[in-house]
């Protein structure tokens, strides 16, 4: 699982770099024509703001894996013991709950009522339900990052007793 989890830390952190690079050299080009040029380019905004949805998504799961959202780390920097293991059992499970039902399921029958209704954007003349994929890969990956939290927080849990019990 570990091997696995590697893999996807990389493939998210470049997928975040190339996103944010994009944004940036889409907002400066639209900063360039419309101040410069005096003949705004007509797609950058709209690209732009499809891409910081898929940047805050990624992102926010980004910040999960690495243990840096917000909410995760008022709870639970305060606690210590059992007291912290189970509240990171809750937490995870509420990410979890939150990831499977708004983003999975939300996310795909948003999907699909974008895509039944042929949704075009108006300037890139793409379909909006390709712009909301992003959702449920995001829950997705919300998912299976809480699950390996727990895995690795029972584990930890279990090497902890046993160096307390059979090490000591």
């Amino acid at each position: 699982m570990k091997s696995i989890t590697h893999f996807i830390d990389q493939i998210l952190e470049k997928i975040l770099i190339l996103l944010f690079g994009l944004m940036v050299s889409v907002v400066t080009w639209q900063v360039f024509t419309r101040f410069l040029l005096n003949s705004p380019s007509s797609f950058t905004e709209e690209l732009s703001t499809y891409l910081l949805i898929w940047v805050s998504l990624l992102g926010a799961v980004y910040a999960l894996r690495k243990q840096a959202h917000l909410g995760i780390d008022i709870i639970t920097s305060r606690l210590s013991g059992r007291t912290k293991e189970v509240s990171t059992y809750i937490i995870h499970f509420f990410i979890i709950l939150f990831s499977l039902f708004v983003f999975m399921w939300g996310g795909i029958r948003l999907v699909w009522v974008t895509l039944q209704l042929n949704q075009i954007s108006a300037s890139l003349q793409i379909k909006i339900g390709y712009i909301y994929v992003i959702l449920p890969i995001s829950g997705l990956l919300m998912i299976y990052y809480s699950i390996y939290f727990l895995v690795n927080e029972k584990n930890k849990s279990f090497q902890t007793t046993i160096s307390k019990n059979y090490l000591n």
